[in-house]
């Protein structure tokens, strides 16, 4: 199967290898002059892993989308409107458009796929969501994990599992793009508040977080039409050891540095995320507590400590 894998950072570039190592015919395609693209054409590797002679490495658009049975896109969520924009100016009837990025647009609300569903037509060019755990250091070690596809369209998320599928990476079908692409980006947001756990020294709290983060998170799935059990799946739960515990989780990290008063300069697509969510949550009257103190804590400079005794300090619930 000729793949474009349409981005060349840590993920998109591991995509691209992992693609490759399972026998497909792969082209990775960045912005010319992004370094991540740089380092790729010009040295075949990057800080992550080496590419094989056998993926083609290209700035050219127009080329990568045309060659492709498959376009898989990775990149920087609040970006996506704006690139794919570029992507549709060429003809996609017949390709299959593959979302691996976990982000909620923040200035719509809007999921992944609705979006590039405003340029076309799903019955001719089908959108599915690639998610779930796994970190490229991993998996270039031969650390296998679990993922899922989704898609509206049963066949077209039925050959993505069969053509992707590998030891390296068991695959499951999913049934809820809702959940998935909520669930996905949710986890982000969630990493970030267990980041800032870690900076304070209050990591035993990380416990509690992910049952009740995942129980935040289910509400919202189900307000906007989901399964609620979808939160409970490999798109969120699942997800939470490599996103609140690893210490190569971007999302965890900018938490951890947040909590410390320090910066973190690499892409944690939990920040815009969070106002993402929150934005949602006031408008299908969900109430999400812990988006909404990280929400505070980043764009409104509200006191960290005060966020966690305010949510101590919230009325008797039922758990359940």
């Amino acid at each position: 199967m000729k793949i474009s894998v349409l981005g060349c950072g840590r993920w998109g570039s591991c995509i691209a290898w992992y693609l490759d190592k399972i026998g497909h015919e792969v082209l990775s395609c960045g912005l010319a002059d992004a370094p991540e693209f740089i380092q790729l054409q010009k040295y075949h590797c990057n800080d992550y892993l080496t590419f094989p002679e056998s993926i083609e490495v290209s700035s050219d658009l127009p080329y990568a989308v045309s060659r492709a049975e498959v376009i898989v896109i990775s990149i920087s969520s609040q970006h996506l409107r704006s690139y794919f924009a570029e992507i549709a100016k060429n003809p996609l009837e017949g390709k299959i458009i593959v979302l691996c990025m976990k982000g909620v647009e923040a200035t719509t609300g809007k999921r992944l796929s609705q979006i590039v569903e405003e340029f076309t037509d799903e019955t001719k060019t089908p959108v599915a969501a690639w998610v779930g755990p796994g970190h490229p250091q991993d998996y270039v070690k031969g650390i296998p994990n679990c993922m899922v596809i989704d898609s509206r369209n049963r066949e077209v998320k039925q050959k993505l599992v069969n053509e992707f599928s590998s030891e390296l990476i068991r695959f499951y079908i999913g049934k809820d793009m809702i959940g998935s692409e909520i669930g996905a980006a949710a986890k982000n947001v969630i990493g970030i508040a267990a980041g800032i756990l870690d900076g304070l020294n209050y990591t035993s709290l990380k416990g509690a977080l992910m049952a009740r983060g995942t129980q935040e998170i289910s509400r919202l799935i189900e307000a906007l039409g989901g399964n609620k059990m979808s939160a409970f799946g490999l798109c969120h739960l699942g997800d939470y050891e490599a996103t609140l515990f690893s210490p190569w989780s971007h999302n965890r990290r900018y938490g951890e540095e947040f909590a410390k008063g320090n910066k973190f300069d690499k892409l944690a697509e939990g920040v815009m995320t969070s106002k993402a969510l929150l934005r949602l949550g006031q408008e299908y009257n969900v109430d999400l507590p812990i988006v909404g103190a990280v929400y505070r804590a980043l764009f409104e400079g509200s006191d960290i400590m005060e966020e966690i005794q305010q949510m101590f300090s919230r009325s008797v619930k039922d758990e359940f």
